[in-house]
């Protein structure tokens, strides 16, 4: 053994045993190797020699490299060298006659290696140098199996690396694809498919194997071959045979209904497709799909037939002659019944789409005319396929109840499997209304009568399906239960599934109730049965704590439909919800993780729009309030007189708890509307405020626990909406507190109610706004800088993101003050001292920022501030200084520097909403200051920007009229002209 042999060795080596090092020298030896002008000759007198396996698989591996890199620079003599030792090699010829290693003689990896050599070969040379090669070839398949197995190597490579459409090519690659095909057709097809011919007529009992090999190499010729030399009275028979001899091997028979496949799906014209379809007589295997659907036979058997049904729907589709579209229907009728079966035994090719092929049968149902027996059965058939589809595999069900991760990962998948079906489900609902129904209906019947063992998945699918449905009904057919719908709501309605302890079946169940509740709106009669379906262990009391939640959750949607049709059951869901309200704020119950809309105080949101009801008599609505808001509140101060005495660190479990309460009760209040709690009933309302009052101790109890202090400010906004101004003895103190230790984020949140408060009551919060924005004011310019917040790489972290969130609700609360009447606020003896850093903070936002909505609303804010603090011209100045800064720095920085910047884009619309607001600030600054402001900003700034003196006087001329439409496009024309003109860039500093 040489050098050369021991480092490929070296290389190869998984024993572990070879050092790194080592490696390496063997790696750089036979790179060295490569780069020797006389490599090919080495590479071939190794194969001629060498036994190892590894050697011949470098070496040929180091041909290809060289072929495909440096083909070009090769003398004459060296690439027929090449070529002739390759092609020995693949016909199983000695190199010389001493030496009895061949190549074919090795595994199949050797010899794949050998065929992309060949092909190689091929691309640079066939057919203008070396045109005789499969002539060649041809001529020595008689030498068996060995070179027929070569060949078929070399015609799969071929395919594989430059005729197959199904890898990306360059043009390159496509054109010398075409270039070979062509040459191909013209020179040695006819003889290549009768070779293929005469070894499946040779072989199919003494080397099946070889056959089916050469079978799958031909499977990928037809399509690009002439038709005719495979779909004729000679080699169909023969496929067909192989198919139907029920002895040969399944790999072989799968192979056959491969080739006839390839004829199958081959890209015709229509006409002509559906002649070739009908010459198959296809309904001679039909049958034979019913065997072992796990078999590598029945599984190509069922590729082929529904590539056969597809290739037929697509000829009904395209083909306009009544004949030919009946003769469409027909070969479809026929062979439906076989893919129907197919589709719901049998393992199908991933490139077949069931619901592509289902929906596109189902789309030639469409039309005026009533649908025929035999179209309603398939119908049927496909509403099973539907059936079965959906189905979740019984393997997962415990996975999928108590839904961990691989349930989880089940379930998003079955999601994502489901929505074409259900797609297709409305589909056929609309084309057949009452055979989907009457299908529904016996899904339903049989899931409630199969055995509880087997009947989850059953069941499950069932209800998925009448849930579906109700996607295709109108909400007039929802409510008048057209069809038999009007049987299949109460059957749903009062039926108990053996299953329904099963998550899956029980959240399903609940919401389809939940869908066909427009039903129930018009027939009140059914009210009790769904009153005990949430009620009862179907919902609320269900054994899993995920399905009541998800009752709750569809039950409070229930009540806001039903709402005053449950005034004469509210005594008895209040009883029955009786242990669910007491259990909800326990210790136990109010530690369990779960989050969203499902977090369990949907009970007491149902409870308050039950009892909040004007319809509910006063004194039983002030028992049942009373009843809820008593012991919530009773708990809230037992737990915060402990926490006085033990002054300790709060225990998470105390927090979560009191957390559950203050949700509670937030949820209960959304059922009492303004009006009722403060006019009809006041004595509901000073229950409220009772309990706000309990509330806001919260806050001093527990200062520093900032999920406490949000739910408090959460049950703030809700008592602004529910109480109304009689709210406002509680807001001083209430807003103190939450001032006192609030962060950033927490600022976010407290801007939020401020904003809501000022929207709700306007000028009537002016004496709470004088109080709070002085702290306001003080803590946000301690906390935010004064110019850019940083962006880009490494800037996108919480505590930026945070300040970035802080800085766009400060600026909306300056905006919503200013507009409503406000601004006064700003000039109180405790807030001037914040007026010039307010006023830089919004000078600098309104010409740079990135968000242009904040700029926009900047701009306004300026434009309400002018008009609040300066009378028309001549007027007495109400804020020293504000006006020559509004003149010298905000006109001419934010309404000329700041669009004369080229990243001032005129093509975006919200660039435009902004330059529009700008404009608007001239022609108030004209309006409120005369020619002051004229004379500065054009003198001043119109002279900087180099403004020509004729635009300058039509600017005043536009300014002074009272088209503002025309201003805005003068103004948009002369930045653009002015943006020509410039020397140098006017920046904003």
């Amino acid at each position: 053994m040489d050098d050369l042999e021991k480092a490929i060795l070296i290389i190869f080596d998984e024993s572990g045993t070879v050092t790194s090092e080592l490696k390496s020298q063997a790696v750089a030896f036979c790179q060295q190797i490569k780069e020797n002008p006389s490599v090919c000759s080495i590479c071939i007198e190794r194969l001629c020699f060498s036994k190892l396996v590894q050697v011949q698989f470098w070496c040929l591996q180091c041909l290809h490299e060289v072929l495909r890199g440096r083909y070009a620079g090769m003398s004459s003599d060296e690439k027929s060298f090449v070529r002739t030792s390759v092609f020995s090699m693949a016909c199983y010829e000695s190199l010389d006659n001493t030496n009895s290693v061949k190549v074919l003689d090795g595994p199949s990896y050797v010899k794949n290696k050998l065929a992309q050599v060949l092909v190689t070969l091929i691309y640079f040379e066939y057919p203008s140098i070396w045109s005789s090669i499969f002539i060649d070839f041809l001529n020595n398949l008689s030498k068996g199996g060995v070179v027929i197995d070569m060949f078929s190597r070399v015609l799969n490579a071929l395919d594989d690396e430059l005729i197959s459409q199904d890898y990306p090519r360059t043009a390159e690659e496509g054109a010398v694809s075409g270039k070979i095909k062509d040459a191909m057709r013209q020179q040695c097809v006819g003889q290549i498919v009768r070779a293929w011919y005469d070894i499946v007529s040779l072989y199919p009992n003494s080397d099946s194997e070889l056959c089916a090999f050469v079978l799958d190499t031909m499977r990928r010729y037809i399509s690009w071959i002439e038709i005719g030399l495979i779909a004729n009275n000679t080699f169909l028979p023969l496929l067909f045979e192989l198919i139907l001899v029920d002895g040969l091997p399944d790999q072989l028979r799968s192979a056959a209904s491969g080739c006839v496949l390839a004829v199958v799906c081959k890209r015709m014209d229509s006409q002509a497709k559906l002649t070739l379809l009908q010459s198959l007589q296809m309904s001679r295997v039909f049958g034979l799909v019913a065997g072992d659907g796990d078999s590598e036979f029945v599984s190509g058997l069922a590729s082929l037939l529904t590539g056969y049904a597809s290739e037929i729907l697509d000829c009904l589709k395209n083909l306009n002659g009544g004949d030919l579209k009946r003769a469409s229907v027909e070969l479809l009728n026929e062979v439906l019944p076989s893919v129907f079966y197919v589709m719901q035994n049998c393992e199908l090719d991933t490139t077949f789409s069931i619901v592509q092929f289902l929906s596109g049968y189902v789309a030639t149902m469409k039309g005026p005319s009533p649908l025929t027996e035999t179209q309603l059965f398939h119908v049927g058939q496909i509403l099973e396929v539907i059936r079965m589809q959906i189905r979740f595999d019984p393997m997962y069900r415990d996975n999928l109840d108590v839904l961990d991760k691989v349930g989880s990962e089940e379930e998003d998948r079955m999601i994502e499997h489901r929505k074409d079906l259900l797609v297709l489900l409305r589909n056929v609902g609309r084309v057949a209304p009452e055979v989907t129904q009457i299908f529904i209906r016996n899904s339903l019947s049989s899931a409630v009568g199969s055995s509880h063992d087997r009947n989850v998945e059953e069941v499950e699918a069932a209800l998925s399906l009448f849930y579906a449905f109700g996607e295709s009904l109108s909400e007039e057919a929802m409510r008048t239960g057209s069809g038999i719908l009007r049987e299949l709501v109460p059957m749903l309605l009062s039926t108990k599934f053996p299953c329904h302890s099963n998550r899956l079946v029980a959240l399903v169940y609940l919401d389809t109730i939940t869908r066909y509740m427009k039903f129930v709106l018009e027939n009140n009669q059914y009210i009790p049965l769904v009153l005990a379906a949430f009620l009862d262990d179907r919902g609320i009391h269900h054994s899993k704590v995920k399905v009541s939640r998800r009752a709750s959750y569809l039950f409070m949607r229930v009540v806001k439909l039903l709402k005053a049709k449950l005034v004469p059951f509210i005594e008895t869901i209040l009883q029955s919800l009786h242990d669910t309200v007491a259990q909800f704020t326990s210790m136990d119950y109010a530690a369990k993780e779960l989050t969203g809309s499902e977090d369990g105080t949907h009970i007491f949101e149902a409870i308050g729009l039950l009892i909040g009801m004007e319809d509910v008599p006063l004194e039983k609505q002030s028992e049942y309030l009373s009843s809820l808001l008593t012991p919530l509140c009773q708990q809230v101060e037992i737990l915060l007189a402990s926490s006085r005495v033990q002054n300790s660190e709060e225990s998470p479990s105390k927090v979560a708890n009191i957390q559950q309460i203050i949700m509670a009760i937030n949820a209960l209040s959304k059922g009492f509307s303004e009006r009722l709690v403060t006019a009809s009933r006041p004595a509901i309302g000073l229950m409220f405020k009772q309990t706000l009052d309990v509330l806001l101790q919260i806050l001093v109890i527990f200062p520093k626990v900032e999920t406490l202090r949000s739910k408090v400010t959460s049950f703030i906004h809700r008592m602004v909406e529910t109480l109304g101004s009689s709210v406002f003895p509680y807001l001083p103190k209430a807003l103190e507190q939450l001032l006192a230790e609030s962060e950033p984020k927490e600022l976010v949140g407290f801007l939020v109610l401020i904003n809501q408060l000022i929207c709700k009551f306007n000028t009537s919060v002016q004496d709470i706004l004088e109080n709070v924005y002085p702290v306001i004011a003080s803590r946000i310019f301690g906390i935010l800088p004064r110019d850019t917040i940083p962006s880009g790489p490494g800037s996108n972290t919480e505590e930026i993101r945070e300040l970035q969130e802080l800085q766009r609700t400060f600026y909306t609360f300056l905006h919503v003050v200013a507009t409503h009447d406000l601004s006064s606020v700003f000039l109180s003896s405790k807030s001037r001292v914040y007026l010039d850093p307010m006023m830089q903070l919004l000078l600098y936002t309104s010409c740079n920022h990135k968000d242009l909505v904040v700029r926009k609303a900047c701009v306004q804010i300026f434009i309400r501030l002018i008009k609040d603090w300066c009378a028309r011209p001549y007027g007495e100045e109400k804020v020293p200084g504000f006006q020559s800064f509004v003149i010298e720095a905000f006109a001419t920085n934010c309404c000329l520097y700041s669009v004369l910047d080229k990243s001032f884009e005129f093509r975006d619309a919200n660039t435009l909403v902004l330059f529009g607001e700008i404009v608007l600030a001239q022609k108030v600054m004209y309006e409120r200051f005369g020619n002051e402001f004229l004379l500065n900003f054009v003198s001043k700034g119109f002279l900087a920007a180099h403004c020509p003196q004729d635009l300058a006087e039509q600017y005043c001329q536009k300014l002074q009229g009272n088209d503002m439409k025309s201003l805005k496009s003068f103004y948009q024309s002369l930045i653009e002209n002015l943006r020509v003109q410039q020397n140098g860039s006017l920046v904003f500093r």
